[in-house]
């Protein structure tokens, strides 16, 4: 029997511990997967050797960026997007940090491609924004990332106007604004210049279909949650741990 656990903060809403449970459940195993919140990673190792012995974790917000440190080794991969949401540790303790976002996000957006102009605003800068944009640019997308403060790399969303928005066709909400509990909020972006021509894709899966989305296809836009890109990235993520 094998450990594993959720990494983050506030995550009682958390899709990975059902979705483990179930895969567990159906593969006759008696693996179990738990919920590790913390208020901060001071006291990470301590806590992962209380609880543990753990085999894998995967890491959600607000720590993708900020476990790194935490880290003995790190996939080139996940080095070069410079976030971290799979963990796999050996008997010693090892602990080698993977990216599988960016893979599950590759695989949900396959059904699109063909279709789509290569053309996406990305909003928000956190750990799941980095593998968003590093899909985005291997598939060939151009790609502009928007910010509530104005850098060298974003926008600010008081620069979309309706000349911006009608350049970019994908628009991916790599926020957190709209997920559960506080259901109602949405990233500030101008709504009235959506239309048909655009794709509104949530990282978001809880709820089902956000404010966000809600609004997009309101305007006829075609729309996506996260459920697809967490379902492909959390088979990675068992592939991984249970890799030799």
């Amino acid at each position: 029997m094998a450990q594993y656990g959720l990494l983050g903060r506030n995550i009682d809403y958390s899709f990975s511990k059902d979705f483990f449970a179930k895969k567990f459940d159906q593969d006759g195993l008696k693996d179990t997967y738990q919920n590790i919140d913390l208020p901060n990673l001071d006291r990470l190792k301590d806590v992962l050797a209380k609880k543990g012995p753990f085999k894998g974790l995967n890491v959600t917000i607000p720590y993708k960026e900020s476990i790194i440190p935490y880290l003995d080794s790190i996939d080139p991969e996940a080095l070069a997007i410079g976030a971290v949401n799979t963990i796999k540790i050996k008997k010693n303790g090892h602990m080698t940090g993977f990216n599988t976002d960016h893979y599950g996000f590759a695989k949900s957006l396959e059904e699109w491609l063909p279709s789509l102009d290569k053309t996406a605003l990305v909003l928000g800068t956190g750990g799941a924004s980095k593998a968003i944009i590093y899909v985005l640019k291997a598939l060939g997308f151009v790609v502009a990332q928007v910010s509530r403060s104005l850098s060298e790399h974003c926008m600010t969303y008081d620069d979309l106007n309706e000349k911006i928005m009608q350049q970019y066709q994908l628009i991916v909400n790599c926020t957190p604004l709209g997920t559960h509990p506080d259901t109602l909020a949405i990233p500030p972006i101008p709504y009235q210049f959506i239309d048909e021509q655009h794709v509104l894709y949530d990282l978001i899966y809880n709820p089902e279909k956000t404010e966000f989305l809600k609004l997009g296809q309101a305007s006829k836009a075609r729309i996506k949650n996260g459920r697809a890109m967490l379902e492909h990235q959390a088979l990675k993520s068992w592939a991984l741990w249970t890799s030799s």
